[in-house]
């Protein structure tokens, strides 16, 4: 779920939100490094120790040279590229580059300083995003702060992973196989193609994709605070964007000034195998516990669909139940003959575009219009690939989430879609096989964080969560509200995934303040969003 601007039903990628890399924990990792010092303007990243106690080097701050952004849709934005290490416990390993965008304050002479913010995913590209969001964060945060985003390493336009020449050719391999297989012919060849997949990304990735994990990304973060002059961090991060928060927050609790969840992955659930089910271990989004955030969002889509006319919504059948009983028929319908298109999507496509579509409110009226065409087996308008060389490969995802959250084996998933079926109903499948290709990834991360999450840091931490997200149920932003050493919780009575992406005044006035003052929400502070389902036009 790499977060994106809305754009109606592009796929906004199958690891939406939210890894055990087989590596030693370091100590940084063990909560071992020595607290950083807030008061340094100039501070490096860190210096942690090696398990074995030896120090690692410090590398130079990147020196930023802001230009006039080129991209499309990017006028009067400005670009940069930061150098950092590829390896941080080696800088004779090499350095790597890391794209960056801003958006300068608009009002400089009460500027802050820089507002970070990551889109989520993994996998998710600042530079695309940011431009698309930056009118969703409040005037007042635009006037204080220059609103800065980065392509991660190994993603977009930062030195990245690409597991084929161009994205068509990576789309036609994808395409073979669904990857929500039916019965255990399907199955069998998702397996072997994801073992394909694996090797050409390591072919081509080669030991970069050991280096992508969310600790070294939390150390570039730690760079790049200190590359544009701010001596402690602004940070907003969605979706995935929260586990690197929260990462952030615990490697460097002494440098955090603000620091907003928002749609919030639980990071024990990130990076342990814990818990088992029947002795079983389950996929990372299965932990999180996407698939029944999923479910309780389609329930509402479809029981606010069924309460209103064809006319706003053109998937309803006139009342709740029959609005249910419809859907219920055409998955059945696409999952008993699978590989056939039905209005131009098949079974696995469908799926597909009834999570990720459910993420924004306002792409509601447009998915309900291509569930009827699919009812109707009416064609719909369809995305074309792009084929530059440079692309947003799956491999970028799948980098980071395989190397550093445990998943079983590729035998152990039929079990866990069968499994999340019975707890969530027939949309699971979707969330069960999304990490299917970690069964036989072949890479590990060389340095992950896996905890402590309650290291005090030097402000609070403001959690934000509707309590009808499909990809990061709001129990989870409960627990980790709860698990962070100083933490509040806004929460958004309302639907999709993240506040930020489907607008509350409330809760941005709310994020608002505490970016710029630190003022902190009253205990139990509650939110409504802007505009009801199907509102908004697609």
């Amino acid at each position: 779920m790499p977060l994106k601007p809305p754009r109606p039903f592009v796929r906004t990628a199958a690891l939406a939100c939210c890894l055990v890399a087989l590596a030693p924990i370091d100590a940084a990792a063990r909560g071992l490094e020595p607290a950083p010092n807030p008061a340094a303007a100039t501070a490096p990243a860190s210096a942690p120790r090696s398990v074995r106690g030896e120090i690692r080097p410090v590398p130079p701050i990147p020196k930023l040279s802001w230009r006039a952004c080129t991209g499309k849709g990017q006028q009067g934005f400005q670009c940069a590229t930061a150098r950092v290490p590829l390896d941080y416990s080696s800088l004779s390993s090499g350095f790597i580059n890391l794209a960056l965008i801003r958006h300068r304050a608009t009002d400089p002479a009460h500027r802050i300083g820089s507002l970070f913010f990551n889109p989520g995913g993994p996998g998710g590209s600042g530079v695309a995003s940011l431009p698309g969001v930056t009118a969703l964060f409040t005037p007042q945060l635009r006037a204080r702060f220059d609103l800065v985003s980065w392509d991660p390493r190994g993603i977009g336009q930062s030195t990245s992973i690409q597991c084929f020449a161009n994205a068509a050719e990576e789309a036609a391999f994808l395409a073979k196989v669904p990857a929500i297989p039916v019965g255990s012919s399907q199955q069998q060849q998702l397996a072997a193609r994801n073992i394909v997949l694996g090797r050409r990304c390591a072919q081509r990735g080669g030991n970069l994709l050991q280096h992508v994990s969310t600790a070294d990304t939390a150390r570039d973060l730690d760079l790049l605070r200190a590359g544009v002059g701010d001596r402690t961090l602004n940070y907003y991060g969605v979706s995935y964007g929260t586990f690197l928060g929260a990462t952030y927050s615990n490697m460097f609790p002494n440098r955090v000034r603000a620091v907003v969840l928002d749609g919030v992955v639980p990071p024990q659930a990130w990076v342990s195998r814990e818990p088992t089910v029947q002795g079983r271990s389950l996929g990372t989004f299965l932990r999180v516990q996407s698939d029944t955030g999923a479910t309780a969002t389609l329930n509402a889509f479809l029981d606010s669909c069924g309460h209103l006319s064809t006319q706003q919504c053109a998937f309803s059948a006139g009342s709740a139940a029959a609005t249910r009983n419809k859907f219920t028929a055409l998955i059945t319908v696409l999952r008993s003959n699978s590989l056939q298109p039905r209005g131009g999507y098949t079974y696995a496509k469908f799926l597909d575009t009834v999570v990720n579509g459910s993420y924004f409110m306002v792409q509601w009226r447009g998915l309900a219009q291509v569930m009827q065409n699919v009812w109707l087996d009416k064609a719909s308008s369809q995305i074309t690939t792009a084929t530059s060389q440079k692309y947003f490969s799956i491999g970028q995802q799948l980098a980071v989430l395989c190397g550093e959250s445990p998943n079983p084996p590729a035998s152990t998933f039929p079990w866990q879609s069968a499994y999340a079926t019975a707890r969530s109903g027939i949309t699971a499948p979707f969330w069960a096989w999304t990490t299917a290709p970690c069964g036989s990834w072949p890479a590990s991360a060389s340095h992950r964080y896996a905890g402590p999450w309650n290291r005090p840091t030097a402000a609070p931490i403001l959690v934000v969560n509707t309590t009808k997200d499909p990809a990061t149920p709001y129990q989870g932003a409960v627990s980790v509200t709860r698990t962070l050493s100083r933490a509040s919780l806004v929460t958004v009575v309302g639907y999709g995934h993240t506040a930020l992406l489907n607008p509350s005044t409330c809760a941005n006035r709310h994020s608002s303040r505490y970016l710029i003052g630190g003022t902190m929400p009253p205990s139990g502070t509650t939110c409504g969003q802007d505009s009801a389902p199907f509102a908004s036009s697609p």
